[in-house]
C-alpha cells in the first residue's frame, strides 16, 4: 500500500509524528490516498482535507504500519492497538481524530 507525503520509514512515521507508537496512516476521504498525518496531506496536496462522514465508518481507511493490515474507521476509534498485530497505537492520536472523521 503506498503512503504519501513524507514518511521517515517503513512503519509510515513521519518527519511530524514519529514516536515508536506512530505507526498509522489514515487514507483521506478526499483523494482516496494514505497520508501518516493531516500535516503531510495539507503540504502534499493542493486540495482542502474533507472529514470521512460518520455514516462511512465501516470503511477501511486505516494503515497499521507494522504489519499493513487495513481497519475500518470505526475499528480504528475503538481501540487503541492493531486488531491484527495489537502494535500499540498513539493514543494523542484521538486530539486529531476530528480532523480526519466527523464526529
Amino acid at each position: 500500500m503506498k503512503v504519501w507525503g513524507q514518511t521517515v520509514d517503513d512503519e509510515t512515521r513521519c518527519v511530524h509524528y514519529r514516536t515508536p507508537k506512530d505507526i498509522i496512516a489514515i487514507k483521506f476521504a478526499c483523494c482516496g490516498r494514505y497520508y501518516p498525518c493531516h500535516l503531510c496531506h495539507e503540504e502534499a496536496e493542493s486540495h482542502q482535507a474533507t472529514q470521512w462522514p460518520i455514516g462511512e465508518r465501516r470503511t477501511k481507511a486505516i494503515l497499521c504500519g507494522a504489519c499493513s493490515s487495513e481497519l475500518t474507521i470505526d475499528e480504528y476509534l475503538k481501540t487503541d492497538r492493531c486488531l491484527h498485530c495489537c502494535a500499540p497505537f498513539n493514543e494523542r492520536c484521538s486530539l486529531h481524530a476530528h480532523l480526519y472523521f466527523e464526529m
